[in-house]
C-alpha cells in the first residue's frame, strides 16, 4: 500500500493552485473586457473561483450603476398637479396633448420656487469649487463656476437642476447653507440631518431661514412619505409618481413642515439624546427620526433618467439562452422597475407577467402564489412567466410560504423584485441557493447597498462604477461595464471549468496508468513488497515529466473557439452541473488509465519474460530494466494521451510536451550513466537507459505498446469529432429562396414562415436606410431582409459556421423580444426584396430552430 500511494496525486493540488492563479491573470488580461469609459480592466480578486463562473445558474443583479450608467439627468416634476419637464435645459410647463411644442417659464411659479429650493437644501450633496468665491459678491454668479460630488448621483442630478433653474447651492460654511435664490443670497442653518437609510427609504433635514423659521425637509420613495403626509394632493401626487416610473423615470416624493419653536426644542432634544447616546444608539435614531418625520405637508414629485448601458439586452439574452436565469433586484418603484426589464430584454411581450406585488397579509400572499403555480402548471400555454414581486410581499411570503415562493420562482424564466432593502436582496439569495438543486449562484452590484447579495451568492461580481469600491472590494471578480459578463460567463467560465475537470481526471488516470503496474508486479514478486521502479522515477514522473504540458493544457486550452462560444451561448448549457466531473466521467478516464497500465506491464512482461531476450547476445533483464521500459513507454504514453485530447496548439503547447518527452531522456541519461556517490541507490540503476534503449526491440516494443495502449483514444476521438460534425452537417439547413417583387406578394405567398419566428440576415448597424425603417414602423420578415436594392452592397452577412450573431435577430409582430414592433398601419407594399442565401444551424439551438 506504500508503494501505491502515487495513485493519490499529492502535485495536483499545487499544480490547480498554480493553474487558478496563473488563470486569474489571463482573467485580467483580456483586453476585451477593458472599459475605456473607467480606463479599468477586469480584475480577478480571487482565484479560487474561477471554474465556478462556468456554472452559474441563477444571476441576480442590482439595476442602478449595473444595468444603467448611473448617469442621472432631470427630466420632470409635478408641482400642485401640474407636471413640467425638462425640454433643452429650459423648464416648460408639460402640454396634455401630444405633439404640442412645449413653450419655456419665463419665471419659476412660487411653487416651484419652494420645491427646488428643498432640493437644494436636503441632500448631503459636496461641493467642489474649481475657482475661489469667497466673497458673498460672487456667490450669485452662473453654477458652471461649481461641482458638486455626492455619493448619491440622484442627489447630485437634483442639486445640479435646482441650480440650472436658479436655485444654486454654494455650500456650508460655519454650519450655514448658502443658497443663491433667484439672484438673492440666502442662509439657512442646518440644525440637524436625517440620513437617507435602505429601511425608512427617505432623508430629512431641519433648517433655519434667516426670518427665523424652521422647517422639516423630507424626500424620499412614496410608499415611505406618503404615510407620513397629512396634508396635500396624495392622489394627483401617486398619480404622476406612475406616470412618471411607466416612462422609466426615478421618483423621488418632496414635503416638508413648518416647525414652532416649541416643537423644534422639543425634536432637537430628542435627536440630540439619541445621538450623544452610547447604548442602542441606531435604535433610539430610529425612533428619534421616526417621531420628527411626521405631518408633513405634500408638495410634489420628481422624475430622473438613468441612461441604460450599452450592449446590456444583448448580455441579458445571452445568458438566457446559456441556462442562466437573471433576476433584477432593485429598490425603485414597480412600475419604473418593470419598465427597465422591458426596455433591457430581461422581460419581453411573449412572457406571461406573475405579480406578487402589493400583498398585506400572509394569507393573501399564501392564495396569490397558489393561483401562480396553477397558472404555471397549465399545459395549455406555451409562454414562459416572469414574476414580478416587491419588498413587502417578500417579506410576508417568506414568514411561512417560501418553498411554495422558491417553486414559483423556479418556474419563472424571469424574475424581478422591486423596493428591495439590502438584507432583502441578500435573502432571496439566500432563497435559491437553499434550494434542494443546490445551484449555483451569481451576484453583481456597484454599491455599497448591494454588498450583502454579493456576499450571499456563490459568485460575487463588482461594477467598478460611480458609487465608490465597496461592492468591488466585497467581490471576487470586478468589471468595468455589464456587458462584459457574457464574456465572463460564457468564454472564461467555460474555458476554466473545462480545464480544471480536465486536470484533475487527468491527474487521476496518469498516476493510475503508472503506479498501477507496481501492484500487477506485486502478483509476480511473491508479494515481496519489491518495487518495480527505482525512487528516482517515483520523484520525478509528477514533477518534471509530466507535470509542464497539463499546465500548459489548463492555460492555453480552447476545445471551442472563443468568438464560437460567444456567439452561441447554448453551448454553455453542455457543461452546466458539473457535467465533466460526473461520477461516469470520473470513472472513464480511471478505466482508461487502467488499460494503459494493463498494457504497458503485462506487454512488457510477456515481451521480456525469460527466454525472450531483447539482446543478440541473449542476455537476460533484471527488474529494474524492465521498470525502464514500462516507465519510458508510459511516460510517451500518458503525454500522447494529453495530446488526443487537446484542441488548440501553439508555440508554448508544443513546446511543452517536447520539453517533458525530452526531459525524460535526458535526465535518466545522466542518471544512468553516473554513479552518484551521494545516492548509493543508483547503482541499481547504473546503464540501464542505454543498454535497454540500444536494442532495437526494445524501441519497436515501446511503439507497439503506445499504440496498443492509445487506440482506443484514438478511436473515441476520431468518432467524436465525426460525429460532431455530421451532427452538424445534417442539422445545416441550406437555404435559398430567390424572389423578386413586393413584400405584400411575399407576406401572400410565404406559406409555412412564421412571421413571430424570424431571422433577420441584414446587419442594422451597417445599413443606415434600414435603420431608419426600422426606428420608425417596419419590421423583418422571413429570412429576408425588408431593403431596397441600393440599400443591397451595405447588408453584411453572418458567418454560417457560427450561427447568426445576436445583434441580427429581430422579432415579428406577434413576439417582439428585440428590436422594434410592428405596426399595424405599415405599408409594406412598397418595399422591394433582395434575394439572399445563407445557412445556420437549428440542432438543439432555442434562437435558431425555425424551420423554413
Amino acid at each position: 500500500m506504500i508503494l501505491c500511494n502515487y495513485i493519490i496525486p499529492i502535485s495536483m493540488y499545487v499544480t490547480v493552485e498554480l493553474q487558478k492563479f496563473l488563470g486569474s491573470m489571463f482573467f485580467e488580461w483580456d483586453i476585451e473586457m477593458f472599459d475605456e469609459i473607467s480606463n479599468e480592466t477586469a480584475k480577478a480578486l480571487t482565484s479560487d473561483l474561477n471554474e465556478e463562473l462556468g456554472q452559474v445558474e441563477y444571476l441576480f443583479t442590482d439595476k442602478t450603476g449595473t444595468l444603467t450608467e448611473n448617469e442621472m439627468k432631470f427630466r420632470q416634476c409635478s408641482v400642485e398637479g401640474i407636471v413640467y419637464e425638462d425640454v433643452n435645459d429650459q423648464l416648460c410647463v408639460k402640454p396634455n396633448i401630444p405633439g404640442i411644442i412645449p413653450t419655456p417659464l419665463v419665471s419659476l411659479t412660487p411653487a416651484l420656487e419652494r420645491l427646488f429650493t428643498i432640493l437644494a437644501l436636503c441632500h448631503a450633496v459636496r461641493l467642489d469649487r474649481l475657482h475661489d468665491q469667497d466673497e458673498e459678491r460672487n456667490l450669485t454668479t452662473t453654477v458652471n463656476k461649481h461641482e458638486y460630488q455626492s455619493s448619491s448621483p440622484d442627489e447630485k442630478a437634483l442639486v445640479e437642476a435646482s441650480a440650472k433653474f436658479g436655485i444654486i447651492y454654494h455650500g456650508k460654511r460655519d454650519n450655514m447653507m448658502l443658497l443663491t435664490v433667484i439672484g438673492r443670497v440666502k442662509r439657512f442653518k442646518l440644525h440637524h440631518t436625517l440620513d437617507f437609510d435602505s429601511i425608512r427609504k427617505r432623508m430629512s433635514v431641519i433648517v433655519e431661514n434667516e426670518e427665523g423659521q424652521i422647517h422639516i425637509l423630507c424626500k424620499g420613495a412614496e410608499t415611505a412619505v406618503f404615510e407620513r403626509v397629512s396634508e396635500g394632493d396624495v392622489e394627483a401626487v401617486e398619480r404622476h409618481v406612475n406616470d412618471f416610473a411607466v416612462r422609466g423615470l426615478r421618483t423621488l416624493v418632496i414635503a416638508d413642515r413648518q416647525l414652532t419653536r416649541t416643537e423644534f426644542f422639543d425634536y432637537d432634544a430628542i435627536l440630540t439624546n439619541a445621538k450623544q447616546s452610547i447604548v442602542d444608539r441606531e435604535e433610539k435614531l430610529a425612533e428619534a427620526f421616526d417621531a420628527v418625520e411626521t405631518k408633513l405637508r405634500l408638495i410634489g414629485t420628481t422624475g430622473i433618467e438613468d441612461k441604460l448601458q450599452d450592449g446590456v439586452p444583448e448580455t441579458i439574452s445571452a445568458l438566457r439562452e446559456a441556462g442562466i436565469q437573471v433576476w433584477v433586484l432593485t429598490g425603485d418603484k414597480e412600475e419604473t422597475a418593470v419598465n427597465i426589464s422591458y426596455s433591457t430584454g430581461h422581460f419581453d411581450h411573449t412572457m406571461l407577467p406573475l405579480s406578487l406585488t402589493k400583498q398585506t397579509t400572509s394569507e393573501e400572499c399564501l392564495s396569490t402564489l397558489e393561483n401562480c403555480i396553477k397558472l404555471v402548471n397549465v399545459q395549455e400555454t406555451k409562454r414562459k412567466h416572469a414574476l414580478i414581486i416587491d419588498g413587502k410581499s417578500l417579506s410576508l411570503s417568506l414568514e411561512s410560504n417560501s418553498d411554495l415562493l422558491r417553486i414559483v420562482c423556479e418556474e419563472c424564466v424571469a424574475v424581478l423584485c422591486c423596493r428591495m432593502s439590502p438584507l432583502q436582496k441578500a435573502i432571496v439569495v439566500k432563497l435559491m441557493k437553499s434550494s434542494s438543486r443546490k445551484p449555483t449562484t451569481a451576484a453583481i452590484g456597484d454599491g455599497a447597498n448591494d454588498v450583502s447579495m454579493i456576499q450571499e451568492a456563490d459568485v460575487g461580481l463588482g461594477i467598478i462604477g460611480k458609487e465608490g469600491r465597496q461592492a468591488v472590494r466585497s467581490s471576487d471578480y470586478a468589471l468595468g461595464r455589464f456587458r462584459f459578463l457574457q464574456r465572463a460567463f460564457l468564454v472564461h467560465g467555460q474555458y476554466f471549468y473545462m480545464r480544471i475537470a480536465i486536470l484533475v481526471q487527468y491527474f487521476f488516470y496518469k498516476n493510475v496508468a503508472m503506479i498501477t503496474a507496481q501492484l500487477y508486479f506485486t502478483f509476480f514478486s511473491a508479494y515481496s513488497a519489491q518495487s518495480l521502479f527505482n525512487g528516482y522515477y517515483l520523484m520525478f514522473f509528477n514533477i518534471t515529466f509530466t507535470a509542464l504540458p497539463i499546465l500548459l493544457y489548463s492555460l492555453f486550452e480552447m476545445h471551442i473557439p472563443a468568438s464560437r462560444l460567444s456567439m452561441q451561448p447554448e453551448l454553455y448549457r453542455a457543461i452546466g452541473r458539473n457535467r465533466m466531473m460526473s461520477n461516469w466521467n470520473f470513472l472513464k478516464w480511471n478505466i482508461i488509465g487502467l488499460w494503459h497500465s494493463a498494457v504497458l506491464f503485462f506487454g512488457t512482461y510477456f515481451a521480456l519474460a525469460p527466454g525472450n531476450s531483447p539482446f543478440e547476445n541473449g542476455q537476460e533483464i533484471g527488474i529494474f530494466d524492465m521498470g525502464t521500459v514500462i516507465m519510458t513507454t508510459c511516460v510517451i504514453c500518458v503525454n500522447v494521451k494529453l495530446i488526443l485530447e487537446t484542441y488548440h496548439f501553439n508555440g508554448i503547447v508544443v513546446g511543452g510536451f517536447i520539453v517533458s518527452i525530452g526531459s525524460y531522456f535526458l535526465m535518466t541519461t545522466i542518471q544512468c550513466i553516473i554513479l552518484w556517490p551521494v545516492l548509493p541507490e543508483t547503482v541499481t540503476m547504473y546503464g540501464a537507459m542505454q543498454i535497454m534503449l540500444s536494442s532495437g526491440s526494445v524501441w519497436l516494443l515501446i511503439m507497439l505498446l503506445t499504440v496498443t495502449a492509445l487506440l482506443p483514444d484514438i478511436l473515441i476521438r476520431a468518432i467524436s469529432d465525426n460525429f460532431t460534425l455530421l451532427r452538424h452537417a445534417v442539422n445545416e439547413k441550406k437555404v435559398s429562396m430567390p424572389f423578386s417583387g413586393s413584400t405584400s406578394d411575399l407576406l401572400s405567398s410565404s406559406g409555412d414562415i412564421a412571421v413571430s419566428q424570424t431571422i433577420a440576415i441584414a446587419d442594422l448597424q451597417e445599413s443606415a436606410h434600414l435603420r431608419k425603417l426600422t426606428s420608425d414602423k417596419w419590421s423583418i420578415f422571413g429570412d429576408y431582409a425588408l431593403v431596397t436594392k441600393q440599400d443591397a452592397n451595405d447588408i453584411s452577412f453572418p458567418n454560417p459556421s457560427f450561427g447568426l450573431p445576436r445583434e441580427m435577430l429581430s422579432i415579428g409582430a406577434k413576439e417582439p423580444t428585440r428590436g422594434f414592433p410592428m405596426s399595424d398601419e405599415a405599408d409594406l407594399s412598397s418595399i422591394e426584396m433582395h434575394q439572399i442565401t445563407y445557412s445556420h444551424y437549428v440542432h438543439d439551438n432555442p434562437v435558431f430552430n425555425t424551420d423554413v
